[in-house]
């Protein structure tokens, strides 16, 4: 099992003749991923060679879905396009929408994120993430899909390169899927939607959660964990070293007050039972020790 994604889902890209999409359109078929076609207004009825796939190029997504009954988009174009990209994956009614670019207008977001609400069909995942990996089965965005294997552990994350450090620490044992949703303030799918789908996956077995500073995505999954989720769930929050006050990094990262501070973000994820590691590498040994100890 895996959430979201799975061997069988169809994908097109959306910016596939650009750099970004042509090379990561190579990753992703490379790492097993069904890319069925490509979408660039203009461009439609070329046909592009990609690692030794012919792959044709829509104008539209609603064209590209009723083409090749594509359930799942990835989009990689610049963010001055990307709110029209969205928007058009959303009324072509496409499932599963992930959204790579990084530096859209947070007012661009909002808007097809509502958009999105009102129609009522599709899932958004990010903007300004990694994307999404079943290792072994499907790969959409720009994760590395060599550093871990299938397994029993679902992984969600605000934080791309902290990510695929996680994947990595924990590749003895493997993951059903790893989620990177995003540090920007607005984002589609959050740590809860993830944690919920985790929780009703058979297969998942334990849960890891990155985090960062900023806002209150952590507190909010913190009181969802204690409500809803029997899973053991480890957490690792970026920023304890970060100066108060400070913007750092993501957009979606800014302390107010001692709400938004690693530590408080701690707290309340072990007031919910969440064990928190200060690094990386303690967040995996803590996993380890917790599925042993389920086991035992």
């Amino acid at each position: 099992m895996a959430i979201f994604l799975d061997e069988n889902t169809k994908v097109i890209v959306q910016g596939m003749t650009g750099s970004e999409g042509t090379k990561h359109t190579r990753r992703m078929i490379a790492s097993g991923t069904k890319i069925v076609g490509g979408v660039t207004p203009g461009k439609g009825g070329q046909v592009v060679e990609i690692e030794g796939k012919s792959l044709p190029v829509f104008n539209s997504v609603s064209e590209a879905v009723a083409a090749t009954g594509a359930n799942a988009s990835v989009i990689f174009v610049p963010p001055k396009f990307a709110k029209s990209a969205v928007v058009d994956a959303i009324d072509a009614h496409v499932p599963l929408i992930v959204v790579i670019t990084e530096g859209i207008p947070v007012h661009d977001t909002a808007s097809f994120w509502a958009h999105a609400q009102k129609v009522g069909k599709s899932r958004i995942i990010g903007p300004n993430c990694p994307g999404l990996i079943s290792p072994g089965k499907s790969n959409i965005g720009i994760t590395p899909s060599d550093i871990t294997g299938p397994g029993k552990i679902g992984l969600v994350s605000k934080s791309g390169t902290l990510t695929y450090q996680m994947m990595y620490e924990l590749r003895d044992i493997g993951f059903t899927t790893a989620v990177g949703i995003g540090g920007d303030p607005i984002i589609g799918t959050t740590h809860i939607d993830c944690l919920k789908a985790f929780q009703d996956d058979p297969d998942t077995e334990a849960i890891v959660m990155i985090g960062e500073i900023g806002g209150d995505a952590e507190e909010r999954a913190a009181a969802f964990i204690k409500d809803y989720v029997t899973k053991p769930v480890v957490g690792y929050v970026a920023g304890f070293t970060a100066p108060e006050g400070k913007t750092m990094g993501h957009a979606g990262a800014i302390v107010s007050g001692s709400s938004g501070t690693a530590e408080a973000k701690k707290v309340a994820l072990e007031a919910a039972g969440v064990k928190v590691g200060k690094t990386p590498s303690e967040t995996a040994n803590l996993l380890r020790a917790v599925l042993n100890a389920s086991k035992g």
